[in-house]
């Protein structure tokens, strides 16, 4: 019988990839795994009680409906981030501003944490996979000081690990450290994550395209081009592809660094800067992607380049297997040139 590895031992294991740390990294990756512990419990209780169920009956900052579990989701977090003393201060997709945790114990925290408590919530009610994204920076303030806004709005190059956990018929953790990608799956019997992909490769070429393809019409030309050539039937490039959409971005991700693939979220009308949130959401699966050999754009820039300019910015998506998303770039660049 093999050895199993648990998510605690192979972090410790790996500590030595950090000088600059001395175990505050490995705790506050350990407080992520008992955090999204709790979570599952409550996601799995989610049809049953009453109190966790349903919209909260307010919008969060991005104008959409807040979820029970929304709220349920990044409070735990956020008291686990506070009590752990490793982070100074976070930003979530659920809070209007960024929170600067006022303990003395909390500035001396080295580290500041983004993310989304619950990405697809709104797939709740219909018992549809769902997950938490996060992003940690070393903060750029001074320790032991409060955290500031300058910490929150680093560039997603400067991330040091990013993660998520992807809440479905199990639950994952996949993280990366800038070092490869692993994953990690949850074995309730005994409540430990467990070794289960390591070194996680996403395939360069699959057969698969994830967009919401109500917006295909809208979307620019480029977009509307690689649609579809990958609608078109060519037995040499194994085409048609599959469409698959299930509208929670961490499991249309997932799927996509398992099997390969391409999801889009482009610009639209109706959202002319994108939709998705640049550090919450683009951020960490971008340096996710890459890692695994995948890339990361908006169609016309490396999204780990751009220097965010506030809390909730949104950009265009476009994020997989490497070959599929640099032809979708050379035909938004194609489709450009011919427009001017």
């Amino acid at each position: 019988m093999s050895k199993v590895t648990t998510l605690n031992e192979f972090i410790m294991d790996r500590q030595h990839d950090f000088a600059y740390a001395t175990g505050e990294l490995s705790r506050l990756l350990n407080d992520i795994s008992v955090a999204s512990k709790i979570v599952t419990r409550d996601v799995r209780r989610a049809g049953l009680v009453d109190a966790i169920q349903g919209a909260q009956g307010g919008m969060n900052i991005q104008g959409e409906a807040q979820q029970k579990l929304d709220v349920i989701a990044d409070n735990q977090f956020i008291k686990m981030f506070e009590a752990g003393g490793e982070v100074c201060g976070i930003a979530s997709e659920e809070n209007d501003d960024f929170v600067a945790f006022d303990s003395d114990f909390s500035k001396k925290g080295k580290y500041v944490v983004l993310f989304d408590p619950l990405d697809g919530s709104s797939n709740i009610d219909v018992n549809v996979s769902i997950g938490t994204i996060f992003s940690i920076y070393r903060r750029t303030s001074k320790v032991g000081e409060s955290a500031t806004i300058e910490d929150m709005l680093q560039s997603g190059a400067e991330q040091i690990a990013a993660g998520y956990v992807l809440y479905g018929s199990s639950t994952m953790l996949v993280y990366t450290t800038g070092f490869g990608v692993n994953g990690f799956t949850l074995d309730p019997s005994i409540g430990e994550y467990c070794l289960s992909h390591p070194n996680m490769r996403m395939p360069e070429l699959g057969r698969q395209y994830s967009m919401n393809e109500g917006n295909i019409k809208v979307s620019e030309k480029g977009i509307q081009d690689y649609i579809a050539y990958c609608q078109e039937t060519d037995p040499a490039t194994n085409r048609p592809y599959s469409g698959r959409y299930i509208g929670s971005l961490v499991a249309d991700f997932h799927r996509s660094l398992i099997k390969g693939g391409i999801y889009i979220y482009p610009d639209t009308p109706s959202h002319p800067e994108g939709r998705l949130r640049l550090i919450y959401e683009c951020n960490p699966l971008a340096f996710i992607a890459e890692q695994a050999g995948g890339l990361a754009t908006t169609g016309r820039k490396r999204v780990l380049d751009i220097k965010p300019e506030k809390l909730h910015q949104r950009i265009p998506f476009i994020i997989g297997s490497k070959k599929m998303v640099e032809r979708v770039v050379n035909l938004i660049e194609k489709a450009s040139t011919v427009e001017q």
